[in-house]
This record gives C-alpha cells, sequence and structure tokens, in this order.
C-alpha cells in the first residue's frame, strides 16, 4: 500500500500547493506553481509503478496540479493570463531539457558518484520531454479554451459568471487530460512499451485523471471563497479609505 499512500499524499499536497500559492502570492504564485510542477513532472514521469490495481507512470499528480491551477488563472484572472502561465510552463520544460541535456556531456570527476545515475535517468529526457511539451501545451490550450466555452453556457443558461463553476472546472479538465495523456504516451513511450503496455498505461493514467480531476473541485470552490472574501475586503479597505 505504500505506492498509494504516496500517491495520495501527493495529490493532496499538488492541490495544497495550488492553494498556498494562491493565498500568499496571487496570480504570481500560480505561475511559479505551474513552472515548478512542469519540471518535476518530467523528471517523475519516466517511473513505471502499480497502484490501485493500476500500472501507471508517475508525474499525473502533478500535471493535474497545472490543469487546476489553469483553471484557477481562467476563472479570477481570464482566458489570457491562462494562456501566459501554459507559455510559463512550455519556458519552464524547454529550459529543463536544455540543462538535463547538458548534463549528460560533462566528464565527471574520479570521485564524482552521482554522474552514472544522472546519466541513466535523463538518457530519455528530449524525447520524454519533447512529449510532455506537446501533451502539455496543446491539452492546457484546449482545456483554456473549453474552460471559457463552458463559461459562455454557464452564463446564458443563469445570466451570471458563477454559476456552474463545477462544470467549467470538470467539464474543460476531463476532455483535454485525455488529450493530454494519450499526446504523452504515444509520443513517449511507442517502441519502449509494447502495444498492451502503452494502452494500459494511457488508460490507466485517464483513469487516475478523472478522479484527480473530481477531487479537485473542492480546492477550486475554496478558492472561490478565498478569492471573495479578498475581493470583499479590497472593497471595505477602498470604502474606509474614501
Amino acid at each position: 500500500m505504500i505506492n498509494e499512500f504516496l500517491l495520495v499524499a501527493s495529490l493532496v499536497f499538488a492541490f495544497g500547493g495550488v492553494i498556498v500559492a494562491f493565498r500568499f502570492f496571487s496570480k504570481g504564485g500560480i505561475f511559479a506553481w505551474i513552472a515548478i510542477c512542469t519540471i518535476l513532472a518530467n523528471v517523475e514521469v519516466a517511473v513505471l509503478v502499480n497502484a490501485f490495481g493500476l500500472e501507471q507512470t508517475l508525474g499525473n499528480t502533478l500535471f493535474a496540479s497545472t490543469f487546476l491551477a489553469t483553471d484557477f488563472l481562467s476563472e479570477f484572472y481570464g482566458k489570457r493570463e491562462a494562456r501566459r502561465g501554459v507559455f510559463l510552463g512550455i519556458i519552464a520544460s524547454l529550459a529543463f531539457v536544455f540543462f538535463s541535456s547538458i548534463w549528460r556531456f560533462y566528464i565527471p570527476s574520479s570521485n564524482d558518484f552521482a554522474f552514472v545515475y544522472m546519466k541513466g535517468l535523463f538518457a530519455n529526457t528530449p524525447r520524454i520531454v519533447a512529449a510532455s511539451f506537446i501533451g502539455f501545451a496543446v491539452s492546457e490550450f484546449i482545456d483554456i479554451w473549453l474552460y471559457d466555452r463552458w463559461w459562455s453556457f454557464s452564463k446564458k443558461l443563469c445570466g451570471n459568471r458563477r454559476s456552474f463553476l463545477w462544470l467549467r472546472n470538470n467539464g474543460s479538465t476531463l476532455i483535454s487530460q485525455a488529450v493530454n495523456i494519450t499526446l504523452f504516451n504515444v509520443l513517449a513511450f511507442a517502441g519502449l512499451y509494447d502495444g498492451a503496455t502503452l494502452f494500459a498505461i494511457t488508460l490507466s493514467g485517464y483513469v487516475i485523471y478523472v478522479c484527480t480531476s473530481l477531487l479537485d473541485t473542492p480546492f477550486i470552490y475554496l478558492a472561490r471563497f478565498m478569492w471573495d472574501k479578498k475581493i470583499s475586503k479590497e472593497q471595505e479597505n477602498w470604502m474606509a479609505g474614501n
């Protein structure tokens, strides 16, 4: 059960990290969290584990938190800022692949003990990060577009921009993450795993994404509560100053 425990703990920390970043650093904190999670997910996604009866790659929880982060940006700061968050994640990925590619070509000291492990770990980094780059970019832009479409639908249906937050959050993420996991696994692992294994990790990865997407809903409602409280306090301060 150690894998299951670690995955659940990672999920709570990843979603909680978005909340903490939003609470203390607002928009800038969300941008930073996207960059951090993108880099870390590119490292751990090469690891294959069994958990909850499914064979899956690591990185699912961190990638899931980037979708939650862009939903935060879409909901509270608009589509333009959400796109900036995606571009930041892309830049972080490119920086990571550049430096991790260079590390492998250094000549280590005779006293070095880490180089052989780093070289093995990052041997497939360019392909994995390229796949991650494409999957992340395509799916996140789809997520932002869908979020805006669901927003237009809910506004037309209810006459306001607040209703159906759960629909915007889940309706956009569930579709875009299907694109993400399929693109990434095909581009990163085709030829490395047989077809059955590739299908299994793609399906299990999406099952995990479905679960994480549903579990992130309370976090975006908590963010809405924090946002409303912040706006209310700013209005009170403005009224007091006038």
